[in-house]
């Protein structure tokens, strides 16, 4: 089922001159306001329930609306990005091609096997408990966000630290694991898998 929503439903465009900023600089700048939360609600405001509240139908009213009710907003949050930004910078010139390839060799080898490693276990102690079997996911699967079955459902295995983390949540369709690591092992909480 499909329906259009017109522009006269919806109001008027604005007339904004977009900028142009040099390559790759939204990408660093998105970087740093993420590091500094700089545009997060405690400082810019809680938008969505900001523009409930707003009067008016126009860029221009929203824009003087917004800045009355937030007056520091904008300075705020540039302060807190551009900060994150000279912090950025420093690093920047310390990293070589030897932290790089420590980098890519720790992400590619030991937090791999130690991820894999760890899906495996909770897949089998999970057919354990449930009396069936398991399987690692294929390729295929693994783009969805399956990393296994569990009989013949597909489970995603997350660390708990997972749910804290909005900006890294994808739209994981299937039965989600989460695991903590403890002193002698890892423990996992786990929905209903069969039955």
């Amino acid at each position: 089922m499909k329906v259009k929503i017109g522009n006269h439903e919806i109001g008027p465009d604005p007339e904004v001159e977009y900028l142009e900023f040099p390559k790759y600089a939204t990408q660093v700048i998105n970087l740093a306001n993420k590091n500094s939360q700089g545009t997060r609600p405690k400082v810019v405001g809680q938008m969505t329930e900001l523009f409930k509240q707003f009067p008016g139908t126009t860029l221009e009213a929203w824009e003087k609306w917004y800045l009355q009710k937030k007056p520091e907003a904008i300075n705020a949050a540039t302060q807190k990005i551009t900060g994150m930004l000279r912090s950025l910078s420093g690093v920047a010139g310390q990293i070589d091609d030897t932290m790089v390839e420590a980098w890519v060799r720790d992400l590619v080898i030991v937090k791999t096997f130690k991820g894999l490693r760890l899906q495996k276990a909770i897949l089998k102690k999970l057919a354990e408990i449930t009396n069936t079997d398991y399987r690692l996911s294929n390729p295929k699967e693994e783009s969805k966000g399956i990393d296994g079955f569990v009989g013949d459902t597909p489970i995603s295995v997350k660390p708990v630290t997972y749910r804290l983390k909005p900006e890294l949540q994808e739209n994981i369709m299937v039965k989600i694991v989460y695991y903590t690591e403890v002193e002698d092992g890892i423990e996992i909480e786990y929905p209903q898998i069969v039955g």
